[in-house]
């Protein structure tokens, strides 16, 4: 099917016809959903222990059954009851071992009670079945674009954290304080449409690229 033409032989654009749907009824916005930050599998972790538990009850299980059996206990076993009673609690391998064991808990302690993931930043949520994350990396790079285009700008390196994007800028014209003015607008309308549920505050600092010799 051809488009009409004009009779200068130049295309014209049909207009589009857009179906309009009744209003839906009003209802009284409630509470926006909160947007925590998202958690991370730990993997790593719960495989590592899950082994070591499996490792530790599988010796346990297989001594139980050779004492059992009428053989002697595991050596290890033995003499780890040697050390235990002969060792005075204030022994320096008897510290140092308790100190690990206390270490490597609260090591599984924090890992279980913290989400993990701090590079995946959270998007506001605008229903409660969907939620969204923006990696730091892609945050970063769209705010650098956006300083790239303001005149003056030779250079841009973004640092995004989940409270404050630090902007480093060199400019080689303009005055610095008109180019920082703008990147502060230009950065502070490209925060706001990234959609962050907690926008990172800005800092940007702009320089004058020194001379060389």
């Amino acid at each position: 099917m051809s488009e009409p033409r004009s009779s200068e032989g130049t295309t014209q654009q049909l207009p589009v016809l857009e179906k309009t749907t009744p209003d839906p009824p009003e209802t009284t916005p409630g509470p926006a959903p909160r947007s925590g930050r998202f958690w991370s599998a730990r993997r790593v972790p719960a495989g590592v222990v899950a082994l070591l538990l499996l490792a530790l009850a599988g010796v346990l299980l297989y001594d139980v059954v050779a004492v059992r059996a009428d053989r002697p206990a595991l050596h290890a076993r033995r003499e780890l009851a040697r050390q235990l009673a002969e060792r005075p609690l204030d022994d320096i391998w008897v510290l140092v071992g308790a100190g690990v064991a206390v270490a490597l808990g609260l090591w599984l302690i924090v890992l279980a009670l913290t989400p993990g993931l701090r590079d995946v930043l959270p998007m506001r949520r605008t229903g409660p079945d969907v939620r969204a994350g923006l990696h730091r990396g892609a945050a970063a790079l769209v705010l650098r674009d956006r300083a790239m285009e303001v005149a003056g700008v030779q250079s841009v390196r973004v640092r995004m954290g989940r409270r404050r994007a630090d902007v480093r800028a060199v400019s080689h014209f303009r005055e610095l304080d008109d180019v920082r003015a703008e990147l502060d607008a230009v950065l502070g309308d490209a925060v706001r449409g990234l959609g962050l549920a907690h926008p990172p505050a800005l800092s940007v600092r702009v320089r004058r690229l020194g001379r060389k010799g």
